[in-house]
């Protein structure tokens, strides 16, 4: 008798006890809906609602985790049909794409990637069959044919996932016009954008310069001053709020923050909009970190901080295909120092929510959970990117819940780009917190019916109230 694609236990503890207590736990949680609070996928498939293309374009080419597995095996981006840097699209029939990936599918044994898949294969398309190159055409054939149908339509899905609320990630440099004509379509799906500054706050971005010339025109604001600078970020802000952000993204190198006079941040504006050395650069994603949070004290947008990668490691490839291409790879983040200025200033004011992300373990139990186990204003992300995963979340519970509980962390996120994923990384983090809570309950650490209201917390009520979801 074969194995089935995705096993109903999967995740779930190998001892008896532990596994039924941990089973009724998941299955308590199982159909509650998903909330999706952060992520990446592209708002144009629920504002236009059109077929998504073909498997190759679903399923591969958004999705970094699979392709930076494939370009480390020597699988060029050309042969997969990625774009290059300028949108010209590498013209590879998508079932040349598709066999490629599946005579490799081998190389995702044991990822989360592997169990994400297989989750969308069984559950989204209803195949059996492990994917290889002996079935490769069988699942093109099945996926191309749903895709095909209205039943598989971007908001078709949108609801069969019991999706409650997706954010999506833009930055200021964004119309927004996808998230208007969502609005304006009568569709009862809620998909909110989230406010992602880097390419106006960094001035390492590529094309700053050119950035803050087009935040003037999108905001009506001289961005030329420091003052004019602010009032425009301001706006753009309110523009975000307005079309449904309760959120903020900060995707600095570090965490550093700083505080500078009035005076000292507009000398060091002036400079960095010219040819700014490495320290003015960081010093004023620092300073702009601080004023990021005195505006989120101002309009009620929750601060996110995904500190810690270095963006792009792999320059010849950035420059011929531009960010997300898979070569950002994490570095050691100090948070304890880094914060400090921001804290001192702001930390103990009510209204103020940061929430922190790490890419460093090592970071958890030593600076994390003990910044949010104490300042009011801070709470600890999920594990997340090449933490996400079912190792990486018994980490961040085993290295955080003494110091910081659950009630100082957000529920889960799936930060993904991939959408028909999205279900099947709730379901890991939903299996991967009962697991654990059942066995705080079999330690006799943790009460039944607490592991149960807490189960809840953790699949949704806590994101709700993180990301002031709830209002």
């Amino acid at each position: 008798m074969s194995e089935p694609l995705n096993h109903p236990d999967r995740l779930l503890p190998v001892e008896p006890q532990l596994r039924d207590l941990a089973r009724a736990l998941y299955q308590s949680v199982h159909d509650l809906p998903i909330i999706s609070p952060h992520g990446h996928t592209d708002p144009s498939w629920f504002a236009l609602d059109e077929p998504f293309a073909n498997p190759a374009e679903l399923l591969i080419k958004p999705d970094h985790y699979v392709f930076r597995m494939l370009y480390s095996q020597g699988i060029t981006l050309e042969a997969l049909g990625i774009a290059d840097i300028h949108g010209n699209p590498n013209d590879v029939d998508p079932r040349k794409v598709w066999a490629v990936f599946a005579a490799n599918y081998h190389l995702f044994r044991g990822t989360p990637s592997r169990i994400w898949l297989d989750h969308v294969f069984g559950e989204v398309f209803g195949i059996t069959a492990p994917l290889s190159s002996d079935t490769a055409e069988l699942y093109y054939d099945t996926i191309a044919s749903q895709l095909a149908t209205t039943a598989f339509r971007p908001r078709a899905l949108f609801d069969r996932f019991n999706i409650e609320v997706l954010a999506t990630t833009e930055s200021p440099l964004d119309s927004l016009a996808h998230h208007a004509t969502i609005a304006d379509s009568g569709w009862n799906g809620r998909v909110i954008t989230t406010f992602r500054p880097d390419p106006v706050v960094d001035p390492e971005f590529e094309g700053f310069s050119g950035n803050l010339q087009k935040l003037s025109e999108l905001t009506g604001k001289d961005t030329q001053s420091y003052a004019g600078y602010l009032e425009a970020l301001r706006v753009s802000r309110q523009h975000f709020i307005n079309h449904g952000a309760t959120a903020s993204d900060h995707g600095h190198p570090t965490a550093r923050t700083a505080v500078l006079s009035d005076t000292d941040a507009a000398e060091l504006f002036a400079r960095v909009t010219e040819k700014p050395t490495a320290q003015e650069a960081e010093l004023f994603r620092a300073h702009m970190l601080t004023e990021m949070a005195r505006m989120s004290l101002d309009d009620g947008l929750v601060m996110q901080i995904h500190p810690g990668s270095m963006r792009n490691h792999n320059r010849p490839l950035f420059e011929r295909f531009g960010r997300d291409k898979g070569a950002d790879i994490p570095t050691t983040t100090d948070y304890v120092g880094a914060l400090q200025p921001l804290l001192g200033a702001l930390g103990n004011e009510p209204g103020l929510s940061v929430i922190v992300f790490t890419l460093d373990e090592t970071s958890y139990s030593r600076e994390l959970a003990p910044l949010a186990g104490h300042y009011p204003c801070l709470k600890l992300g999920p594990a997340w990117w090449f933490h996400d995963s079912p190792e990486g979340m018994r980490r961040f519970r085993e290295q955080t819940t003494e110091t910081a509980g659950f009630y100082n962390t957000v529920g889960f996120n799936d930060d993904t780009r991939a959408f028909l994923s999205i279900p099947a990384r709730h379901d890991v983090a939903r299996r991967i917190d009962c697991s654990f809570l059942a066995r705080l309950v079999a330690d006799h650490r943790l009460r039944e019916a607490e592991a149960f209201e807490l189960a809840q917390d953790l699949a949704c009520n806590l994101a709700r109230r993180a990301y002031r979801l709830d209002t």
